[in-house]
């Protein structure tokens, strides 16, 4: 059944409260946080105006970082109220808490059309405990519940799941916003039946975080496109040496399985036939977690099957990456969830820049769905300059793999069916 949405509501002169999802990341110069990527933020926009241009009383609630029940003040939100006015080019007001007599005073004094943004939802322990007291809380700011954060939705939480619950049990109405809506259609809806050829991109450093993705694509792919470096932990299953490779050596099994099934259900399941390779060196620096630098050095391109015991994989090879690109063009549906390799460093991000673009080729000139299923594989295309030039790029991370397995999402069950 789907979804009670944002344009389904007459919220004028209501209160409205949004679940956004505003983790974004934020670094101190000159004793101020600044944010470094307003992405999250800038697509929420459509929900906001649309709710402002039906004269809402908006309250907003979300979370940043995780400061674990602490007034943490490099986790608030204040810079996010500054940021979202600015793009808004709408005032929004902030109070410094999210619950409470303070809270619910400046509630009180909204007009229709008006914002307010809360502070960090998990300065409070009882955020993530889904504690029903504190949901309750929340609840009293609002007659309607929006959710809009697809990024969160897959966490029980007392603002994503235990506020809708008591919303929707004293007769309110509980919606998914624009962005929400988005998300459903194209990672549920449009990979339902999708157009053939479906092609599958899947990167990223574990095998264990993707193979039930894997399982249930395997059922609906024509091809599988395998980079990073969880390429490597099938590369070991398949009797090959992968050198100082990052790998799950007690995941083979489930690779192997995974090759099985595909071989079965006769989908394409491609893993890379070269690769960039460095040496790792060790350094007596530390990173923020206190664990020493690793240095890359030396970097080429590795055309054996075997990588030599001193060198590790940290992207693909051109001639895979000219493989995946000739697959990719004849798609007329892609997924893509995960990069082809180390792309943060110039040396290793050619693999997974010409993956992004032979995507938006497939899309701008053959007329591909192309969906980015979050995380790395957004931030991928947006350093390539080339994230508006794909069908949808979605905000969820774990999120977005949950859906994909066909997972029930708890703040996307506690919405109104239309």
């Amino acid at each position: 059944m789907p979804k009670l949405t944002v344009k389904d509501l007459n919220p004028r002169g209501k209160r409205v409260l949004v679940r956004v999802d505003y983790n974004v990341p934020m670094e101190e110069r000159n004793g101020q946080m600044l944010i470094n990527d307003a992405t999250r933020i800038e697509a929420t926009l459509p929900t906001l105006r649309l709710l402002i241009g039906q004269g809402a009383r908006i309250i907003l609630t979300a979370h940043l970082g995780r400061p674990k029940g602490q007034r943490e003040p490099s986790m608030s939100l204040q810079p996010v109220a500054v940021k979202l006015g600015e793009l808004l080019s709408h005032p929004v007001a902030f109070v410094d808490d999210c619950i409470g007599e303070k809270v619910e005073q400046a509630v009180a004094n909204l007009q229709d059309g008006q914002i307010l943004l809360l502070e960090n939802v998990r300065y409070y322990n009882e955020e993530e405990a889904n504690d029903p007291a504190f949901a309750e809380k929340l609840a009293r700011l609002a007659d309607i519940y929006v959710n809009d954060a697809f990024g969160a939705a897959h966490r029980a939480h007392a603002s994503t799941e235990g506020v809708a619950r008591i919303i929707a049990k004293r007769g309110g109405q509980c919606a998914a916003g624009l962005l929400m809506e988005l998300e459903l259609k194209f990672l549920g809806e449009e990979l339902q039946s999708p157009s053939k050829p479906f092609v599958v991109i899947l990167g990223g450093a574990k095998v264990s975080d993707k193979i039930n993705v894997i399982d249930r694509l395997l059922e609906k792919a024509d091809t599988i496109l395998i980079g990073g470096a969880m390429a490597y932990t099938f590369k070991l299953a398949q009797g090959f040496k992968i050198g100082k490779s990052l790998v799950e050596p007690d995941r083979v099994d489930i690779a192997n399985a995974a090759l099985e099934k595909a071989k079965k259900r006769g989908v394409q399941f491609v893993l890379p036939t070269d690769n960039v390779v460095a040496q790792p060196v060790k350094t007596d620096k530390l990173n923020k977690k206190g664990k020493p630098v690793i240095e890359l050095h030396n970097p080429r391109i590795n055309s054996e099957p075997n990588i030599p015991d001193n060198e590790e994989g940290v992207d693909i090879g051109p001639a895979t990456a000219k493989t995946y690109s000739e697959i990719l063009l004849s798609a007329k549906t892609i997924l893509w969830n995960g990069p082809m390799g180390i792309f943060e460093d110039p040396r290793f991000a050619e693999g997974t820049f010409s993956v992004a673009k032979a995507v938006v080729d497939a899309t701008q000139k053959n007329g591909a769905v192309s969906i980015i299923g979050g995380g790395d594989s957004v931030k991928a295309l947006n350093k390539a300059g080339l994230g508006d030039k794909v069908t949808f790029m979605s905000t969820g991370g774990g999120a977005s793999l949950e859906f994909l397995e066909g997972k029930v999402l708890p703040g996307v069950a506690a919405l109104s069916e239309k």
